[in-house]
């Protein structure tokens, strides 16, 4: 067996044991700060459509490629320019749209407020669109009021013309084969 010699330290003192756990606890406290102010909330989907919840909504229930949305919006440019926006809630058939805002949509629940970054290659692509240049990143904020199967729409609004009702309309009046904006969506 061998013999080992202790070597005695010198006592270290109460204060510098007491700095050693603030000054841990301190960065502990700032890493967290920092983690969370990375934070952004930004998901993206594997197509590469990148989206934030702004308000949650309520329910389970989303719209389908065969439903037509209700939904306020704004769209811009990524130099901030608006190129579009609802003046009233609108109805949009959801397949009718850019492929991006359509998989957008189809992530929401009724009442949510999301906003969305489409890439060039889930929106317009390398062709202008009226004020929005080739190979536009477009950034969407969408309120989803309602929606409600297109079937049942169309349904609802040959019903009102059999009536005599002015109402209705065939989609491909506004942009992006969306119904006029005089159309209704009637309430669920």
């Amino acid at each position: 067996m061998s013999t080992v010699t202790a070597v005695p330290l010198a006592p270290v003192k109460r204060a510098y044991l007491v700095w050693l756990w603030l000054g841990l606890a301190l960065a502990l406290v700032a890493g967290v700060a920092l983690a969370k102010a990375g934070d952004t909330g930004i998901k993206a989907t594997p197509s590469g459509l990148r989206y934030q919840v702004l308000a949650p909504g309520t329910g389970t229930a989303r719209p389908t490629d065969a439903d037509v949305a209700l939904v306020n919006y704004t769209g811009k440019l990524a130099d901030g320019t608006v190129f579009d926006k609802s003046q009233q809630p609108t109805p949009l058939p959801v397949a009718g749209m850019i492929k991006g805002f359509s998989e957008g949509l189809k992530l929401m629940p009724k009442g949510a407020k999301y906003r969305f970054w489409i890439a060039p290659e889930l929106g317009y692509g390398p062709q202008a669109n009226g004020p929005i240049p080739a190979n536009s990143t477009l950034t969407f904020d969408v309120e989803l009021v309602d929606f409600l199967p297109e079937a049942t729409l169309r349904a609802l609004q040959q019903q009102q013309q059999m009536m005599g009702g002015a109402g209705g309309g065939a989609p491909g009046g506004a942009p992006g084969g969306a119904m006029p904006p005089g159309a209704e969506m009637p309430g669920r």
